[in-house]
This record gives C-alpha cells, sequence and structure tokens, in this order.
C-alpha cells in the first residue's frame, strides 16, 4: 500500500467498518424503547432495567483504553475481528435471554465487543487514509457516530410495532457476519512499531503489554462512569455515588502513577503536555458534555412539554443527524475546517452548537418551529467542530498508537456524555424543586450546556491555536 494513495479500497473499507459502528452507537440507546416489553415479559424490576442499560456503558466505557492498546500490540484487524464476533454473539444470547441476568450478561458481552470495534474502527481509518484525506474520512465516521445516536429509539420503535423485544437485538447478526466477511476479506492488518525497533513485534516478544495499567485504566473508568450515572438516582452525596466516586480517584491516580513509572506505558503521560492534545482533550469532553446533556433534556422537552409520543419525538431530533450526515458525507464540512483551520473550525461548531442550544430553550413557546431551527444549527455545528476535534486527538498522538488514540477519544465522549446528563438534569431537578416549572427547568438545562459548550470551543481553540504557533 502506498503512503502517498492511500490503500485502493480504503473507501469501500470506510464503508464496512462504520457499517459496525454504526451497531455499536445503535445499542447504545435502541434498548429505552424497549423497557415496557421487558417490564412486561420479563417482569422487570427498575433496578433490572438499570443494569440492562448500563451494563452495555459500563464495560464499553471502561474498555476503551485497553481495547485500542491491545489493538495497536496485537493488530487492529484482529481486534476488529474479535470484536464483531463477540458483539455477534452477544447480541444472539441477548435476543433469546429467558431472564433480566442472561440479559444482563450479554449486554456485557456486547459491550467488549463494542469497545473493540470503536478503537479499531477509527484506528483502521487513520491508517489507511493520506493525511490529506483524513480529516473527510473521520468526518464521515463522525456522522456515522451522529445517525447512530439518533436512529436508536426510532429503530428500535419501528422493531417494536412488528416483533417482540428480542428482535432489537436479533437484527446486529446479519450486520455482525456480513461485517466479518467484509473486514477479513478487505481490511489490511495493522499494530504498533516496536519500541525497540522499527517493525512490529509479535506477541511475545519485543514490547510487554501493560497488565496492570489495563487493569487500572478499566476499574478506574468504569467506577468513574457509574459514579456519575448513579447520582441523578441515588444522590451525589449517597454512600454509593461517593464511594465509587472515591474508588474511581484512586484508582485512576494510581494509573496515572503507574504510566508515568513504567518503561512501556499503554498511556504515555507526556501527551498531556502537548497542548495541542489538551486542547483536543478539554474541547471534547466540553462538547459532549453540552450535547449529552443537552439532548437527554430535548427529548423530556418534545415529550412534556410540546406533547409529542416516543416515537414522534424521536422522528423530530431527526434533523440533528441528517444535518451532520448530509454536511459530513458531502465533504462540505472537511472542506471548510481545512480553510478555517482546526482552531477555528472547533470554535466556530461550538459558537453554532450553542447559539442551538439557547434557540431551543428560548424559543420553544413558537412549538416546534424554534426547536427546529436549534437543532438545525447544533447539527452545522457538530458536523464541524466533531471531527475536527477527532482529528485534533488523533494527530496529537503517534500513528503506532493509532488504537490509543481512538480509545481516549471514545473514552472522552463517554465521560462527557455521562457528565452532561448527570449535571444539567441535576439543574432541572433544583429548577423544579425550586418551584419553577419543567418547561423552565428544561430551559435552564439548556442554557447551562450552551454556556460550557461555548467555554469549551473558546478554550479548546484557544490552546489549539498557541500549540500551532509554538510548532511554527
Amino acid at each position: 500500500m502506498s503512503v502517498s494513495q492511500g490503500h485502493p479500497q480504503r473507501w469501500l473499507i470506510l464503508g464496512v467498518i462504520c457499517l459496525a459502528q454504526l451497531t455499536v452507537l445503535l445499542d447504545n440507546t435502541i434498548l429505552n424503547v424497549a423497557i415496557p416489553s421487558l417490564t412486561r415479559e420479563l417482569h422487570a424490576a427498575t433496578s433490572d432495567i438499570q443494569w440492562m442499560i448500563n451494563a452495555y456503558s459500563l464495560v464499553q466505557s471502561g474498555l476503551l483504553l485497553t481495547a485500542g492498546s491491545v489493538a495497536d500490540r496485537y493488530g487492529r484487524k484482529k481486534m476488529l475481528v474479535t470484536g464483531l464476533a463477540l458483539f455477534g454473539i452477544g447480541s444472539l444470547v441477548a435476543g433469546l435471554a429467558g431472564s433480566t441476568g442472561q440479559l444482563i450478561a450479554a449486554r456485557a458481552g456486547m459491550g467488549v465487543g463494542g469497545a473493540l470495534l470503536l478503537t479499531t474502527t477509527l484506528a483502521v481509518a487513520m491508517q489507511i487514509f493520506t493525511p490529506e484525506e483524513q480529516p473527510k474520512a473521520i468526518g464521515i465516521w463522525s456522522a456515522v457516530a451522529a445517525l447512530g445516536f439518533a436512529g436508536g429509539p426510532l429503530i428500535g420503535g419501528f422493531v417494536l410495532n412488528h416483533f417482540w423485544w428480542g428482535a432489537i437485538f436479533l437484527i446486529n447478526i446479519p450486520v455482525a457476519v456480513l461485517g466479518l466477511i467484509a473486514v477479513v476479506a478487505l481490511v489490511p492488518e495493522s499494530k504498533a512499531a516496536s519500541s525497540r525497533g522499527t517493525t512490529p513485534s509479535p506477541p511475545g516478544r519485543g514490547d510487554r503489554p501493560d497488565l496492570l495499567g489495563a487493569v487500572l485504566s478499566t476499574i478506574g473508568m468504569a467506577s468513574l462512569v457509574f459514579a456519575i450515572i448513579s447520582g441523578p438516582g441515588h444522590g451525589w452525596t449517597s454512600p454509593r455515588v461517593l464511594g465509587t466516586a472515591a474508588v474511581a480517584v484512586l484508582v485512576l491516580g494510581a494509573f496515572a502513577w503507574w504510566e508515568n513509572r513504567v518503561a512501556e506505558p499503554m498511556l504515555d503521560i507526556h501527551f498531556f503536555r502537548d497542548q495541542r492534545f489538551m486542547g483536543a482533550v478539554a474541547g471534547a469532553v466540553l462538547i459532549t458534555f453540552g450535547m449529552g446533556g443537552a439532548l437527554f433534556l430535548l427529548t423530556q422537552h418534545l415529550q412534556f412539554v410540546l406533547g409529542y409520543g416516543p416515537l414522534e419525538a424521536g422522528l423530530r431530533t431527526a434533523p440533528l443527524a441528517l444535518t451532520v450526515v448530509l454536511l459530513n458525507f458531502t465533504g462540505l464540512s472537511a472542506k471548510w475546517s481545512g480553510r478555517l483551520g482546526t482552531p477555528v473550525s472547533i470554535a466556530l461548531g461550538m459558537v453554532l452548537m450553542s447559539c442551538g442550544l439557547v434557540a431551543i430553550a428560548e424559543l420553544d413557546s413558537g412549538g416546534y418551529a424554534g426547536t427546529l431551527l436549534g437543532l438545525l444549527l447544533i447539527g452545522a455545528g457538530c458536523a464541524i467542530a466533531n471531527p475536527a476535534m477527532a482529528h485534533a486527538v488523533m494527530s496529537a498522538i503517534p500513528a503506532e498508537k493509532a488504537g490509543v488514540g481512538a480509545g481516549i477519544n471514545g473514552t472522552l465522549a463517554e465521560f462527557g456524555n455521562g457528565l452532561g446528563v448527570a449535571v444539567l438534569g441535576a439543574v432541572l431537578s433544583s429548577s423544579v424543586a425550586s418551584g419553577k416549572s419543567l418547561s423552565t427547568g428544561l430551559g435552564a438545562g439548556q442554557l447551562v450546556g450552551a454556556v460550557a459548550v461555548l467555554l469549551g470551543g473558546f478554550v479548546a481553540a484557544g490552546l489549539l491555536r498557541r500549540a500551532e504557533r509554538a510548532v511554527a
């Protein structure tokens, strides 16, 4: 494969890995619409439902960094195949589950496959495209992510209108099988070069795996995400939340200490001294913070304030995803980013998103028209800022660590999204508890999200601009 030309079948390969990624992302939200059916047919309690939803996201978020490191070491194609196989098997077990325990275990298994898929898809995309084509490829990858987020409730609602609840998992199996065949036939193998030389080191030789780092990062991130998602339901000062948060802080602190000490770290802590990397990290956390929390509030706004049903509400959020898909698949966002540069692109995208959130908060009295305007602005902002942010993260990390870079990118997204839901949900709860209407509380949450996104844009753009000047 010529580096100057990229892989000859790179666009077909991108389509294959995006299909695999779409399936994983759909399962982040598709289960929400099946809650009534699961409660009725499996006699699931509220705690069971929470674990069915959280088992997938907890395992996935906890393993992202480790999955990326494993892919770099043992081969990204191997891990992509492994991820597809695990995800397909987990989907089969979930679809045929006869108890809540079986379904929770199957969802955890799907989370392992999902972590491998999310890291390897982005890492492979970085390997097969030339630097000039990477922004457009990442734009398409990001558009599929937006499509997956918005499409889960729609596809789930459609399937449940015609089949039983298990079908929402069984539809993954043909995609996983098709993906396996295509990956084996098309995707080239790639792995990190040995730190002792320039050639990839076979397993068991060369670089030693950082097993302790993998264990610490998995426990630390899973604990952190668990504390965040438990906060709204159990109270931020409850022993459950404070205990898991303390475990997260201690374990992640131990992880940072170990990675700074070990000769062959899974995550080089020196990355965090790079202003370009830190700018991308700060922006990624705050953009997903604002987006995750704001969209969580938006679904309630559409149903409880504007009076739409679940499927209608899902359909009315579609303009956001469609805007992202249109701008990224046509290459317009990549073209704009190329002309504006990464710092300005991120700032512009997050300003547009912030304006969209303000429009939803302040123009809701006009019905859906104000919300539609907000969704279009948010979609345009996402289309510009998200690919630029992902490219900034990946570009700040050596190419041989592409899997780790993808793991960092995914971990930031999971963390920011969970934190946004928790914090903006708390703003809503406190507003309603103080005697304000639900509509006012939802608007207050959207405005807090708008401020976070706006600040994130300027912080990220400022750090990235300083890094560019330092390099120049």
